[in-house]
């Protein structure tokens, strides 16, 4: 089983971070063909207590008691963090345990269509939610969505969670040349990107191996020119 706890590391984005795992196999809502995990074991929307919530709060609190520098805690692992279903209690103790200590959600947006989960997912400092494709069939294409999921849906659940969280908001965007780097798919991304007012846009590409050897890195000179389109909202390539 893999550990709860990751880390510390240093990220590239975060600082030293320390990576809080909820799950013992890839259990998603998405099969991102880019994912540096691995197939998705589990597609799902369920959430449930996939480790048992009061085994992550008892590690937590053995390891944060040595008060470790750590620039955040960060909730990510190898599946999607939101579907846990125990990760607000986990948050809300932290924040009131740990007050001393800085939280980052990493999503891949598709559970925040929940409005009753944005109270307790708002109190993280920094949310870093994904969005690849605004196009249905770009999205199926690249994200290989659980069944039902809409772009739709989770564009306006990023926009009204974006409306109650007074923290920092990164929305990453992956891309793959000839997907979603078209100009129909690029115009569509903005306007989504424009609706939901992120402090910034981070434009990400292949650095690792991704789940298919189709999936390249995408050229930098590429990257530059979409983080241009995007002008003027803030984006930055990372």
């Amino acid at each position: 089983m893999p550990s709860i706890l990751v880390g510390p590391i240093h990220s590239r984005r975060l600082g030293r971070s320390l990576g809080i795992n909820l799950f013992p196999d890839k259990i998603c809502s998405l099969d991102c063909v880019y994912c540096e995990a691995g197939k998705t074991a589990n597609l799902t929307t369920e959430r449930k207590p996939y480790t048992p919530t009061d085994v992550v709060i008892a590690e937590l609190s053995r390891f944060l008691q040595a008060s470790p520098k750590l620039d955040y805690i960060t909730f990510s692992g190898i599946g999607e963090p939101v579907l846990h279903s125990g990760i607000g209690e986990i948050i809300r103790y932290i924040k009131q345990n740990w007050p001393q200590y800085k939280l980052c959600l990493i999503t891949n947006s598709t559970l925040l269509t929940d409005e009753g989960l944005h109270d307790d997912l708002a109190l993280c400092d920094l949310t870093m939610p994904s969005l690849d494709a605004v196009s249905d069939d770009v999205f199926q294409k690249i994200d290989r969505p659980f069944r039902d999921l809409r772009t739709s849906d989770i564009i306006d659940g990023l926009t009204r969670f974006r409306k109650k969280s007074v923290n920092q908001m990164w929305l990453e965007i992956f891309f793959i040349e000839g997907l979603n780097d078209t100009a129909d798919e690029l115009a569509l991304l903005k306007q989504a990107c424009e609706k939901i007012s992120p402090d910034k846009i981070q434009i990400n590409s292949l650095d690792r191996r991704g789940l298919f050897d189709w999936v390249k890195k995408m050229p930098e000179k590429r990257l530059h020119e979409i983080k241009d389109f995007f002008k003027p909202l803030i984006a930055e390539i990372v």
